[in-house]
Parts: structure tokens; C-alpha cells; sequence
């Protein structure tokens, strides 16, 4: 069992829901993201999404576009990357999801991938782009190293999609509450409902909300129907919006612990 299934099982035992916090590598810098990554453990995540930054980010909205920009000025590269999950792995287990596009990881070589990622303490990927119908060298070069592969699934997938995709996925699936690219949102979306139990009609896996959650109220309500919660954009503006400040992980820590009652 993945450390994944193992930290949704556990939830699961005790009740209990979960907070998927999504940051951007290298936003403001490696070292901060670092930090950034152990704080979000300490401040409540049951699993962490590390976006690895891309130049043609299409799934996502402008925060999230904005702060690969400001990563990509650094030039580092997905070694660079997975050596963070390598420094923070020394003070947390909570498990990091890789967020990316096939295009780097590609790049970088898939077999490659697997067991670097595997080495630094990766637990999962999820690739935006990736179509399930072409996963499957994918998926067994990341099953080879005990490494969960997170799909997508959207109000738009049909019924038969569903069954396509929940049967390649592993770890949880990730429901998008809304169509459209990630960003804040006043409300969720009453079809992210009515997805949750689509999935969970074809799929025992767990079942994780992203794409416009963005308060502590949001969150709560995807608890209501799902298993848990993922934030994006809303903690990448506080990166933006604080990155010049002294105090800006602690700060961080504040906000997310603040979306899940601490």
C-alpha cells in the first residue's frame, strides 16, 4: 500500500477529512519552498501538491501562471525540484504529489522520473495532460516504485470515461469542482457534488475537490460530500502577495492552518 492509500485509509479510520494544500515550486525560491512544504505539514496537510512550473501552464488560472513565471527566472529543473522533497522529507512524512505537464517530465525521461522521484520521497504524480488512453508506460514505470498516478476527472466526463479513467488511477482521484482553469471561486460548484458520487459509483478510491476553493467555508462543504479539500490559487496569491515579508512561511502556515479550523 502507497503512502497515499495508507494516509486516506487512516482518515478514514478516524473520521476524519482531508487538506491537500497545492504550492508552486521555486515560488519565490527552492529554499522557501522547502520550508514551505514542512510548514503546510505542520499546519494540517494530509498531502501536499508541489507544482513543478511549467512555460505553457494551460489548466491553469493567472495566479498559478504568475508564479510559475516568477519560478521559471530561477532555471532550475526537475532534479532541483525533487531535491526539495529530499530536504523536507527530513522533518515530515506527509506525503507530496507531484503536480506537473507531460512536457518536463517527458524531458526529463519517464523512467528516469520514477526513480529519482521515488528516491526523494515522492509519493504520487498527477500530469494535467496526460490522457488516460496514454498512460500506460507511465503509470507502470511509477507502479514499478510503489508511486501512485492521480487523474483528473471533470463535470464534463461521461459515465464511460469515468470508468476509463478511475480503473488506471491510484492513490485518489481528483474531481475538479467547475470547468475552466484553477482559480479563487465564491462558491463551489453544486456539480462537483453530483461528480463525487459519480465516481463513487465506479471507484473505491478516494475522492479529493480542487479548482476554486478557496476559504475555510468552501472547504467545509467539499468535507460535507468528498474526502478532501485542495487549495491552490488562494495560497499562491498569499506566496505573491507576501513574498517580500520576513515572516512569509509562518504566514503561510497561519492561512492554510485558517482554512481547516486551526
Amino acid at each position: 500500500m502507497s503512502r497515499i492509500a495508507e494516509t486516506f485509509a487512516q482518515l478514514k479510520r478516524e473520521g476524519k477529512k482531508g487538506f491537500i494544500p497545492f504550492i508552486v515550486a521555486g515560488d519565490p525560491d527552492l529554499a522557501t519552498t522547502t520550508d514551505l512544504l514542512i510548514e503546510l505539514a505542520r499546519a494540517g496537510a494530509t498531502l501536499i501538491e508541489l507544482g513543478v512550473p511549467f512555460s505553457d501552464p494551460m489548466a491553469d488560472g493567472p495566479v498559478i501562471q504568475r508564479a510559475s513565471e516568477r519560478a521559471l527566472t530561477h532555471h532550475f529543473g526537475i532534479e532541483d525540484v525533487l531535491s526539495v522533497v529530499t530536504q523536507a522529507r527530513k522533518a515530515t512524512d506527509v506525503p507530496v504529489i507531484l503536480f506537473s505537464y507531460f512536457n518536463p517530465l517527458f524531458q526529463f525521461g519517464i523512467e528516469r522520473l520514477a526513480g529519482a522521484a521515488a528516491e526523494a520521497g515522492v509519493d504520487g504524480v498527477l500530469v494535467t495532460d496526460l490522457a488516460p488512453e496514454e498512460s500506460a508506460a507511465f503509470a507502470n514505470a511509477l507502479r514499478s516504485h510503489n508511486l501512485d498516478l492521480i487523474f483528473l476527472v471533470a463535470p464534463t466526463s461521461t459515465d464511460e470515461r469515468l470508468q476509463m479513467i478511475t480503473r488506471g488511477a491510484s492513490g485518489f482521484i481528483y474531481a475538479v469542482a467547475r470547468t475552466g482553469v484553477t482559480g479563487t471561486s465564491e462558491d463551489t460548484s453544486q456539480s462537483a457534488e453530483s461528480l463525487v458520487a459519480r465516481v463513487r459509483k465506479v471507484s473505491n478510491l478516494p475522492v479529493a475537490v480542487g479548482f476554486g476553493i478557496s476559504n475555510a467555508a468552501q472547504v467545509a462543504e467539499v468535507w460535507r460530500y468528498a474526502d478532501a479539500a485542495v487549495v491552490g490559487s488562494a495560497i499562491v496569491a498569499e506566496i505573491e502577495r507576501l513574498s517580500s515579508t520576513p515572516d512569509l512561511v509562518s504566514a503561510i502556515g497561519e492561512f492554510a492552518g485558517s482554512l481547516v479550523g486551526r
